[in-house]
């Protein structure tokens, strides 16, 4: 006797929502590499240049361990965007800062991520991207808002910001 696969009785939210993230993504390394740039190295310029913030900081808001967060802020100090520096509050923190060179990469960074995402976002009717975006929102500040502990974790997704 062959086994009959259940009847989905909801559309798969978990493939739509992941397979619609991972080509954006794949869009947006894409676009960014263009200028040197991944999408790690954006997020640490563009949250660095926000207000003063430690490494640790950045690392969460980017959703990054420690040695990613490592690797991303020696690459931007090789190529002269950002550099390690005291923390002007606590001594024995060290933010990172964005020289004027990184807050100039920054710049066309976040124009480029906010053309993905217009492109994305311009496939669709007006009417339906105001509603994608309304419910999104919605989802994401509520019912969705914050993970749920599990014996088996799964990768934590990017922190808003």
């Amino acid at each position: 006797m062959t086994a009959m696969a259940p009847t989905r009785t909801e559309p798969d939210l978990s493939y739509l929502l992941d397979h619609t993230s991972h080509v954006l993504r794949t869009r947006m390394a894409a676009a960014l590499h263009a200028i040197g740039l991944t999408a790690r190295m954006h997020c640490v310029l563009v949250h660095a240049l926000e207000e003063e913030r430690t490494q640790a900081q950045l690392a969460e808001i980017g959703d990054m361990d420690k040695t990613t967060m490592v690797v991303t802020v020696d690459a931007l100090e090789k190529a002269g965007l950002a550099e390690r520096r005291p923390s002007s509050t606590d001594r024995r923190a060290r933010i990172i800062a964005v020289t004027e060179a990184g807050a100039e990469v920054a710049r066309q960074s976040q124009k480029i991520v906010d053309g993905v995402h217009e492109s994305a976002l311009a496939s669709l009717p007006d009417e339906e991207r105001t509603v994608l975006l309304r419910a999104l929102n919605r989802l994401a500040t509520g019912h969705l808002e914050a993970p749920v502990e599990s014996p088996t974790p799964a990768r934590r997704a990017r922190q808003r910001g």
